[in-house]
Formats: structure tokens, sequence, C-alpha cells
């Protein structure tokens, strides 16, 4: 079978990487990597370099996105990406028996519309999910509904997928196979702290926050207040804790978000540490070794139990997403945000069930695929 794998960003390579893996082990399968977006920008870490670092061979690059982040250069973006895919299916629609899309960028709902009239059968994952102060949740259930299979973390948003494509009547396109980024727990190897020294500068011995916070896209002009909050927050926090900052996403107004944290770092080097990219296997060695997560990325909603870690999950981008016993919620207020901290220090230590897990997401992807075959 001739399988495609479309990636725009670190956001989805690292949730693909163990179905890459894992299609690229079996025979049965012909994977082809199509490069685009925000991994072929500098500005934002170069991130196909992961790609290649773990192996994998990138078949297709495709210059996409303007690097510009308000409201105009987002549409732009999103035509120039649907131009240019218009482009890359008249060439190459027949070339691929499936196409894999994930998640709700605006850059994949770019690729994937362009290929609905061409025919393309793309295979959605992370599909039927409910992202309440993103625009993303549009671009997701758009996307949903150009696709012929769906791979779904929960049996909720299995429901909410075959409610979207109630009319099309195909019930069975639709799997819980869990949410696929665990699958990396089950095939990295986490870094001592010496290695990750070695690799970042950074000592994980000393009690640290893990921070991802990216902007708001629904009600954008409230950005600039929210971080107003944030920053004063992180202000206190430094005197604590070691403050690790992963980037933020390419996302509306993101670089006002990305210009303070490297602000904050460089007033304070020594205990504020801003990261462009980390990649799978350290960012997953950071969240295993700090105290606590902060921010509203859907890593502290997704991934955050299985390592036993409390969250504390700033304002409403990831609201209507189903979250688990770790996770606490805050608005973008300072005062919230100490006062959580507070809560998380003072909770005992815990082992919290992760509701996305369900074991061996990549080998239930598979067996659907040759079920088709």
């Amino acid at each position: 079978m001739r399988v495609a794998i479309l990636t725009s960003s670190r956001a989805d390579y690292g949730i693909y990487r163990p179905l890459i893996k894992t299609l690229n082990d079996d025979p049965f399968f012909h994977v082809s990597i199509i490069v685009f977006g925000f991994h072929l920008s500098a500005y934002h870490g170069h991130t196909i370099d992961e790609i290649l670092e773990d192996g994998f061979n990138v078949d297709y690059k495709i210059n996409s996105v303007l690097l510009t982040d308000d409201e105009n250069s987002l549409s732009s973006s999103i035509g120039l990406t649907t131009l240019k895919f218009a482009d890359f299916w008249e060439d190459h629609a027949k070339d691929f028996d499936l196409v894999f899309c994930l998640g709700d960028r605006f850059e994949m709902f770019a690729a994937v519309i362009a290929g609905l009239s061409y025919g393309i059968r793309f295979a959605h994952i992370h599909g039927g999910e409910t992202t309440l102060g993103a625009i993303d949740n549009v671009f997701r259930h758009s996307i949903t509904m150009a696709s012929k299979l769906h791979f779904v973390a929960t049996e909720a948003f299995a429901v909410k997928v075959r409610s979207l494509i109630e009319e099309r009547n195909d019930k069975d396109s639709v799997v819980v196979s869990g949410a696929l980024s665990l699958d990396n727990l089950g095939q990295l190897k986490l870094l001592n702290n010496n290695d990750f020294f070695a690799k970042w500068q950074i000592d994980l011995s000393i009690p640290s926050v893990l921070i991802t916070i990216h902007p708001e896209t629904v009600d954008a002009d409230k950005n600039s207040s929210h971080l107003h909050e944030i920053m004063a927050a992180l202000t206190e926090l430094k005197n604590d804790y070691q403050l690790i900052i992963t980037m933020p996403n390419a996302d509306t107004y993101g670089s006002i978000y990305r210009n303070a944290f490297k602000i904050l770092s460089k007033e304070y080097p020594e205990k504020v540490k801003a990261i462009e990219n980390f990649g799978t296997q350290s960012y997953f060695t950071c969240m295993k070794e700090v105290k606590f997560m902060l921010g509203n990325t859907s890593s502290g909603i997704i991934e955050a139990a299985s390592f036993n870690k409390y969250v504390i999950n700033i304002g409403d981008r990831q609201k209507g997403r189903l979250y688990g016993e770790n996770v606490y919620h805050v608005q973008a207020n300072m005062a919230q945000i100490m006062e959580a901290v507070k809560s998380v220090e003072s909770a005992k230590a815990n082992t919290f069930k992760n509701i996305y897990y369900s074991g061996g997401a990549a080998d239930s992807i598979i067996r659907k695929l040759k079920s088709l075959s």
C-alpha cells in the first residue's frame, strides 16, 4: 500500500513518529513523507532536521507559509498553501493509496482542501476533539469531513466524528486508536540528566517547571492582556523554580509571546531557559523530570498524565477537550495561576490514569489499513 504522511510542524511530527516507524518497518507499506509549512522555517527551528535525525527520508518539500503572524498573514498562508498543494496534487494525486493528515492546523487544512477535487483518500488522526479557544476547531472538523478514514483518541471523539460524517453512512471508517503520541513512550529511550545537560545545558536536578504557552486565536485581541498576566506569574515563579519554556507554535500573534519569553530568558539566564524545539525525546525527558507543567498546550492534556504530572492549564485554548484529574484550569490571571501553583505544590504525588491511552495506537491503525486491502 502506498501511504503518504502530511507533516507541517513539530506539533504533528512528534505524534506521527511512532506511526511512521511502524509503517517503515512493515514491507506491506511504501511510505512517502511530505514536509511543508513551518518545518522548513529557520525562524521556527527548521524542524525538518528532527525528521532526518530520526532516520526517515523526506520525499517532498513544499514551501508554503509566511513568517509574519497577523490575521492577514494567516489567511494569506492558507491561500498560498492551497495553491502550492493544488500544483502538488496535480502531479502526485495518483501516487498514493492513502494520505495521512493530522490535527487541526490551518496549513494542514489548506493541504487537505486542495486535494478534495483530486479525490485524495485522506486518513485523519485526532479528529472529533474540541478546542473552543482556538480557531483550529473549525479546521479540525473541516479536515474530518474531507477525510475517508478517522483514527480518534477516545470513544467520545468517535461519537463526534460519526455525527460529522453521518450523511455518508460510513461509521466503520472511524477507529478508536487512542492517542498516537503515547506510543512514543514504548519506543523512545529517554535521556538521563547528564545527557540532557550535555545536549541543552539545562540541569534537570534543579526544581523546574515545563512551560508551553500558545496564543489564543479566538478573541485574539486579548493576547496582550493575557501575556501581561502570564509574565507577572512567570516573574514570580522564577524565584522558586527553573523555568523551561518551549516556544509557541506559529499562530496568530504568537510572536508577542515568543519575544516576551526571549527577553525574560536574557534577563534571567540562570533561571529561565527558552528552547525553540526540544524534539520528542528531550521534551518527554523534560516532562518526566519537572515538578509540574504550566501553559495551554495539548501535551498537558493528552500526555502529562502518563508521566504522573500535574498541569496548570491557562485560559480557553484547550477548552472543550477531555481532561484527567491531574489538570487544574485557570484563567490568564496572575493571582489564579499562583493559587493553582500552591495547590499543585501541596498536592500529594499521584498515579494518574491517562484517558487518552489505549495501548498500541500505531498497531490499531496498521490493522485497519490492512483490513481494507
